[in-house]
């Protein structure tokens, strides 16, 4: 949680994140939320709305008295700035602060030349989405990266990526912080689609709900349990992926065995599929791939299979039951009220839902999936960024705790050794013996209304 030293900085935080969450509202609706004092909020909302952070929008309908102004967050004051990237491609998005997405930048990503190569990439797509015509560098709020790999989000390091190897222990957060000087706040790929999911896609603010991310390298889990993101003590929660299924399965580059992306992910159906077409089978995804087959990958399969193909069907009716029964052990341990799958699943159609569904109440605990809905994700390329974005204005607008100054909170310091034998010392004649008096705490209480 963040802090802060005055209550008047406090206080200010607190309406402008209250009219940002409830708003459009009034002064009267503030005091009932906030239990500010109305003059108070009236000289805080005067600010907002003389600094342009503040919006007039309309009158409330309110039965009695004068038409109550109504105040609503000025969305376009400032901007963050959203960057996702995972082997396959890089995105920069610029984001007001609902967030909408005000400018994009897309590009293959470049890991030939490595790490030093990667992070150019990252560095120059940020600039080019900063470009907008709109946009003043001067009100960027702050950046938020999502990648590929166990992200340490306390220290803004990238621990290690299973598909960007070279990535290990680099440091990503400082290096963007000396580049453009605003807050940086790093994250896992998965965990931000899931944050951009269940605030602005299919999630619908569930309390507990599970992300799946079904990418071409990997799958990953997104888990939120009590409306926290859950991390793990060492970052690393949500690995789905490389959770193990078989005995004796493929081998995986996390370097065990029979690991649920070996047997079911996307680089699976289009191996089998190409294995399938060397073997004399005809199928759609050859002629949806330009009749080249190294064109096919996960996601032409996953298309065949919803156009009826035979052979994609029987290839993706194994990766449905594999996939359904690593879900049903989500719910299983994390009891969700939703699972939201990776909208690049549902180019496999309602037909592939409706199976997974079955298998995975078919296999978890009743009592789990009696009300569980699981459906497809919305938000498609946009998840990462939106996520991201999210999370920054999260951190941005929370309602901060008040830290008293560090002369208020340290204990006293303990005197030298000879100055307390000084004082010990029996008292001259003539002289009157001061007793030592008591210590006082070190935390003296304030007067309500006190500005530390």
């Amino acid at each position: 949680m963040k802090h802060v030293a005055r209550k008047s900085e406090r206080d200010r935080l607190i309406v402008e994140a209250v009219i940002r969450r409830f708003g459009p509202l009034s002064r009267v609706a503030i005091h009932d939320l906030t239990r500010l004092q109305p003059s108070r909020i009236s000289q805080i909302v005067q600010e907002l709305i003389e600094s342009d952070k503040v919006l007039a929008a309309g009158r409330a309908d309110n039965p009695m008295g004068r038409k109550q102004v109504l105040l609503r967050l000025n969305e376009s004051h400032s901007f963050v700035l959203g960057v996702g990237f995972d082997d396959e491609k890089v995105t920069a998005a610029l984001m007001d602060l609902h967030p909408r997405i005000c400018a994009k930048v897309e590009e293959p990503v470049r890991l030939e030349g490595g790490k030093d190569l990667l992070i150019a990439q990252l560095l120059s797509c940020s600039r080019a989405a900063l470009k907008h015509p709109g946009a003043d560098e001067s009100k960027l709020l702050g950046i938020g990266l999502a990648g590929s790999g166990v992200m340490d989000k306390q220290n803004g390091m990238v621990v290690m990526s299973s598909t960007i190897e070279f990535l290990r222990e680099t440091p990503l957060g400082e290096i963007f912080e000396q580049e453009f000087g605003v807050p940086v706040a790093l994250e896992n790929l998965t965990r931000a689609k899931a944050a951009g999911e269940r605030l602005l896609g299919a999630g619908r603010m569930a309390q507990d709900m599970v992300y799946i991310e079904y990418g071409h390298t990997g799958i990953g889990a997104g888990i939120v349990a009590g409306g926290e993101l859950v991390y793990g003590s060492e970052f690393a929660a949500g690995e789905f992926g490389h959770t193990h299924m078989i005995e004796g399965g493929p081998a995986c580059k996390c370097g065990s065995f029979g690991c649920l992306e070996t047997i079911a992910g996307a680089s699976v159906l289009e191996m089998r599929v190409r294995k399938a077409i060397s073997e004399g089978s005809g199928t759609q995804a050859l002629t949806l791939a330009g009749g080249d087959p190294e064109n096919i990958s996960g996601w032409t399969v996953l298309k065949a299979a919803s156009l009826g193909d035979k052979t994609c069907l029987a290839i993706t009716e194994q990766m449905t039951n594999y996939l359904g029964l690593g879900l049903a052990n989500l719910v299983n341990l994390f009891n969700p009220s939703m699972l939201v799958l990776d909208q690049r699943l549902s180019l496999a159609g309602q037909s592939f839902l409706d199976e997974l569904t079955r298998v995975i109440r078919r296999q978890a605990l009743v009592h789990s999936t009696e009300r569980l809905q699981v459906r497809f994700g919305e938000l498609g390329d946009e998840a990462s960024v939106l996520g991201i974005g999210s999370i920054l204005l999260e951190e941005h607008f929370e309602i901060p705790a008040l830290k008293p100054p560090r002369f208020m909170i340290e204990p006293v310091k303990e005197r030298p050794f000879r100055a307390r034998r000084a004082e010990a010392a029996p008292a001259p004649a003539g002289h009157a013996s001061a007793s030592p008096s008591p210590q006082r705490p070190a935390l003296r209480a304030k007067s309500r209304g006190e500005e530390g």
